[in-house]
């Protein structure tokens, strides 16, 4: 398989209309159906079922369009280091799930920024459970992860910080005005239900639960009335005025951990998880 027919192949995934995906890509629509054409039948596999009305994924379609973004996603990073190496400017690219450790974050990168030899870093902020998928593609160096909800199965870590957590509730809630609750006084309590995080394959387990993929999403609606949720200390610090963070005794502590490729020889990635320990 071609790079170039990867692309094609993805912008039409996505797009799920090959007009659409012509114009994106910036080429004829003739051009881009020969050549998914014949990549379906290098495969030997139908990718895209098509209709007059519709153009559809099959399974087979499905697991190349993973397939697919892992490998351009690759590609990209592949290009983006080398040239780094040979500009002999690196930088670091970091995965942070947007709106959290912001306190501890800002320590890390002001601290780092201060070590002789210290390298451009670049923030990629992202949605629930995405950090660890950044870096395992090569579009981030290291990323900073929240143990026990992400997985960190295959890479290397580094403890930074462990923390309670607390809910997170609109003013007028009956638990607002506590110093501290229980998780079954949360569950209990008159009101919406807890929302649903993603789990680490990207998923969201069923419950009755409004599902939510990130901060800014979640306070909006918890301050509508339609979501509570538990979480780190840390990601409450700067909360609305219309919210409240009350401490959940017996919730886990939570870890913030940096997490990179055990096959990493990065000297800044190095350098910068060395400093981070001693934030």
């Amino acid at each position: 398989m071609e790079m170039r027919e990867l692309r094609y192949f993805v912008a039409v995934a996505e797009e799920l209309h090959f007009g659409r995906a012509a114009e994106r890509l910036g080429i004829a629509q003739p051009a881009l159906s020969r050549a998914l054409a014949g990549l379906e039948g290098r495969l030997g596999v139908v990718l895209l079922e098509r209709s007059s009305r519709r153009v559809r994924l099959t399974d087979a379609g499905a697991v190349l369009l993973t397939e697919a973004r892992a490998i351009l996603a690759a590609a990209e990073a592949a290009e983006r280091r080398t040239r780094e190496a040979a500009e002999r400017q690196p930088r670091i690219a970091l995965a942070v799930k947007a709106g959290t450790a912001g306190e501890l974050l800002a320590k890390v990168l002001d601290a780092y920024a201060a070590h002789p030899g210290a390298c451009a870093v670049d923030l990629l902020l992202c949605e629930a459970h995405e950090q660890r998928e950044l870096v395992c593609s090569g579009q981030a160096d290291v990323a900073l992860l929240h143990l026990p909800f992400d997985a960190v199965t295959g890479l290397d870590t580094e403890a930074l910080l462990t923390e309670g957590q607390v809910a997170v509730l609109p003013g007028g809630h009956p638990l607002a005005g506590r110093t501290a609750v229980s998780q079954a006084e949360v569950t209990a309590a008159p009101g919406p239900p807890p929302a649903r995080w993603p789990a680490p394959d990207g998923s969201c387990p069923e419950g009755p639960g409004v599902a939510v993929r990130n901060l800014t999403q979640l306070f909006q609606l918890i301050a509508l009335g339609r979501a509570t949720v538990v979480l780190p200390a840390s990601a409450a610090v700067d909360l609305r005025r219309d919210l409240v963070a009350v401490p959940v005794t017996d919730a886990p502590p939570v870890t913030t951990v940096l997490a990179w490729l055990p096959e990493s020889r990065s000297r800044p990635v190095a350098d910068l998880v060395r400093v981070a320990a001693t934030v």
